[in-house]
Formats: structure tokens, C-alpha cells, sequence
């Protein structure tokens, strides 16, 4: 009788220490496993807080002044910014030599900006056909977007073989635009590939009306099921417009092709109006790739206008951002966006200003996994401090990104803190392999 009812109170004894034990289990649990449970379980396993910010800033009294016009109605700007994926910074990052640790920039002249593009005939609606698509595996959005918009060239490659360039480490939590371009450039065959911000919805229209498929750069609130993992960055590639509907239609690697189960519906597109796509597009400065055949970069450049050229970019991206700035000033993502043009112009006091207002109203704490502009305007203007402090909390928990190392490492050299400083920059370097700025910072480092 006695062991009869040991198999019995033990194996109760067991469910009942299992059951106490599985909020904490799914609590630590990460969160790409933790996305797969079913939705009861996710929400056991949910973070308490499901949107918490970068550490803010104290809003800075200057701000409104960004807000108006220069006479001039022009901006000092400076050479292109390069890509972090290729090259060292310009100016390269100076780390002695003066007595603040930060580089010096020679000024250049203020280049003249082109007339915008002149209209082109549009049809009103337009429709990719041929393209192939594929759900991404965990944090693969990037490489599986890029994969499904070659096949549109009869480029077949896998994910995983994208991924083994834009994010060497499969824990990258982020692949940058430039970095999807540059895979193009370098290993597509007759497709080529450009990068630009502050892009609009007449130029993607005017790409897909001309064969030339378009990626963009938007910010999400997971819906449903994944709501409790909180804003993310994300890449979508657009297939389709139609103006009388004013909807785009798009190829999501996480959410598939389709509002519906794809077997009680066609795969034409996840369905994004024309307000929604600006909505979330702009979180992102209105990032896009443009694929297109090698034959064809004529073609692009002339779709594309003046902005091909990075300088003219800004300067037509500042009085667009200061307007919407103006008239949504609570918003911080349009803050942040004229702290990375202030950036791309060299103006970095400015830049400061614009990103401590954004912080001061509030970003998504993932900010810092895509976009980078708070980094260098902090660092160029010598607040090493808010450098270490953005930092650390991006890779608290997540060591899973070369740019917070790297502008650590920085941070920690021009503050003297040599063997810290090298231990980062050699993890932003062995992290991913392709990133040549953290390279060259250790070589000036050691000189």
C-alpha cells in the first residue's frame, strides 16, 4: 500500500516542482525558441515589460532651433559616408594626437543641389512577376529577403549562403543596407545593387514600374501571437503598387505573402497602403535597396535623380525631416533622422542635438541594433561617456553587435583605456570578419 502510494505522491511531487518551475524556465528561455511555443506559453515567458526605451536624455533647450532654415537654405556637407562592411571610416577615427580623442575633419566645399527628378510617366498599377519566397530561419530577415529578390534575376541562393557574408556569425543581429548591397555588387553575376536613404513612394513606384524590384527598411510592432516581443527592424521586399487602391503589396520572410492562409488565397503580397508604408518607413530614414540588372544602371541612376549622389541625398533629405519634425515634434523617430543626416553633413554638435531630443521623447531599445548615428555624433564631439552608456546597454545580454564594440573600443582609446579599448575592437573584428573599421582601428591603435 505503501509503495503504491509513492508511485503516486512522487511523480505528483514532480509535475508540481515542474509547473512551479516553467515561468522561470521560459523567462530565460531565449527569445528565438520562445517565439516558437505555443502563444499560452509565450505569454508565461513574455518579458514584464514589453517596450522599454534607451536610457533617455534630457531634453536639450536647442532643439527647436534645428528646425529652421539656414538662409542659404543649404548645409556644409562632407564626402560620402562609406560603408561599414568595406572600408574604415572618413575621416578614419584618430585616436592620438589631440586633446580630445577626436578625428578631425578638413571642411569641404557646399555642393550645389540638382533640380529634383522630373516626373515620369507611371502606370498605375504594376506587378513583379517570377519572384521566389522564402520564410526566414531566426533573425535571418536580411539574407532571406535578399535571396527571394535575386530570384527575380535567376539568381537562386540560399538564405544560409547570403547569410554566410551579410552576418558570418549566426548571432548578428542585424544586416545594414549597405551590407545587402555590397553582397550584390561583389557575388550576383549581372545584378547590381544600390543603397539610399530618404527614399519616397513615387521612387519605388517608379523602380517597379521600370523592372527594377525594390527592398525596404521599415519598423514593426510584431501583431498577434508575437506582439509581446516589442519593435523590431525589419526588411520587406515590395512586388507590386496600384494607385486607384494606393496600396503596395509586399514579400515578408516572417509573415509571409499573403493576409490570409496561403492555401484559401492566392500569394500575391502582404497587403501595405501607401500611409502605412510611410508610417513605419520612416523609422528607418526610408531605407531601400534597388536590385537591378547591370544593363540597367543607367537606367536606375537616372530613376533615382540626384539623390544617387550621397552629398545631394542629405541635403534634399534635411528640409523633408525638419518639416515633419515641425509638425509631429513628439515623434522621435523623426528626431533621430535629422540627428543621421546632421551626421552625413559633418555637422555633429548638431547631430547631438537632434539625437538627445530623441531620447529625451523616447526610442525603442533595440534602436541601437540598426542604426548607429548616436555613437558617432557623441563620439566626434568627445562625450565618450554616453558612447560607454549606449553601448554597454545594447550588448547587455546581447553581445551580438560589431558597431557597439567597435564604438566602444573607440570610446575606451581616446578616454586612455588602451587594453580595454583593444579587447573591443578585436571582438568587433572576430564578431564579423567583413567589418574593415574595426581592423583599421586596431592598427591605428597599435601605431
Amino acid at each position: 500500500m505503501k509503495r503504491r502510494a509513492l508511485l503516486i505522491v512522487i511523480p505528483l511531487g514532480l509535475l508540481v516542482v515542474a509547473m512551479l518551475s516553467l515561468p522561470a524556465f521560459l523567462k530565460a528561455l531565449p527569445s528565438r525558441y520562445l517565439a516558437r511555443l505555443p502563444e499560452p506559453l509565450q505569454e508565461i515567458g513574455a518579458p514584464a515589460v514589453i517596450s522599454p526605451l534607451l536610457p533617455t536624455a534630457v531634453a536639450p533647450l536647442s532643439a527647436g532651433a534645428l528646425l529652421q532654415m539656414d538662409e542659404s537654405g543649404l548645409e556644409t556637407a562632407v564626402p560620402p559616408t562609406p560603408t561599414l562592411w568595406s572600408e574604415p571610416p572618413t575621416p578614419t577615427p584618430r585616436l592620438t594626437g589631440n586633446e580630445t580623442g577626436v578625428a578631425i575633419t578638413e571642411p569641404t566645399p557646399e555642393p550645389t543641389l540638382e533640380p529634383t527628378v522630373t516626373p515620369i510617366p507611371l502606370p498605375t498599377s504594376v506587378r513583379l512577376q517570377g519572384i521566389a519566397h522564402y520564410f526566414q530561419d531566426w533573425n535571418n530577415c536580411g539574407p532571406a529577403t535578399l535571396s527571394m529578390t535575386l530570384s527575380y534575376f535567376g539568381v537562386h541562393v540560399t538564405q544560409s549562403q547570403t547569410a554566410a557574408f551579410l552576418k558570418p556569425n549566426p548571432e548578428d543581429r542585424n544586416v545594414t543596407p549597405a551590407e545587402m548591397a555590397a553582397y550584390v555588387n561583389l557575388h550576383a553575376d549581372g545584378v547590381e545593387a544600390i543603397d539610399r536613404a530618404n527614399g519616397d513612394l513615387d521612387t519605388v513606384r517608379r523602380l517597379l514600374a521600370h523592372d527594377i524590384p525594390v527592398i525596404v527598411e521599415i519598423g514593426i510592432d510584431p501583431p498577434g501571437e508575437y506582439r509581446w516581443l516589442g519593435w523590431y527592424g525589419h526588411y520587406l521586399l515590395v512586388v507590386a503598387y496600384d494607385d486607384d487602391l494606393e496600396q503596395f503589396w509586399v514579400y515578408d520572410s516572417w509573415f509571409g505573402t499573403s493576409e490570409v492562409p496561403m492555401e484559401n488565397a492566392e500569394p500575391d503580397g502582404r497587403i501595405l497602403s501607401y500611409a502605412e508604408m510611410d508610417e513605419y518607413w520612416l523609422q528607418f530614414n526610408r531605407n531601400y535597396i534597388a536590385l537591378y540588372r547591370s544593363e540597367q544602371a543607367e537606367l536606375a541612376a537616372e530613376l533615382i535623380g540626384p539623390a544617387m549622389d550621397d552629398a545631394v541625398m542629405w541635403q534634399q533629405a534635411l528640409p523633408r525631416v525638419r518639416a515633419e519634425a515641425s509638425a509631429d515634434p513628439n515623434n522621435a523617430f523623426h528626431w533621430f533622422n535629422l540627428g543621421t543626416i546632421y551626421n552625413n553633413l559633418g555637422r555633429y554638435q548638431e547631430a547631438t542635438t537632434a539625437f538627445d531630443q530623441a531620447r529625451a521623447i523616447g526610442l525603442p531599445w533595440r534602436m541601437l541594433w540598426y542604426q548607429f548615428g548616436p555613437y558617432e555624433a557623441y563620439y566626434q564631439i568627445g562625450r565618450y561617456d554616453d558612447v560607454l552608456l549606449l553601448a554597454e546597454t545594447t550588448l547587455k545580454d546581447r553581445p551580438y553587435f560589431e558597431e557597439s564594440f567597435y564604438y566602444k573600443g573607440l570610446a575606451q582609446a581616446a578616454l586612455g583605456e588602451t587594453n580595454a579599448a583593444r579587447n573591443n575592437l578585436q571582438r568587433a573584428a572576430a564578431f564579423n570578419p567583413n567589418f574593415a573599421p574595426a581592423a583599421a582601428a586596431l592598427a591605428e591603435l597599435d601605431n
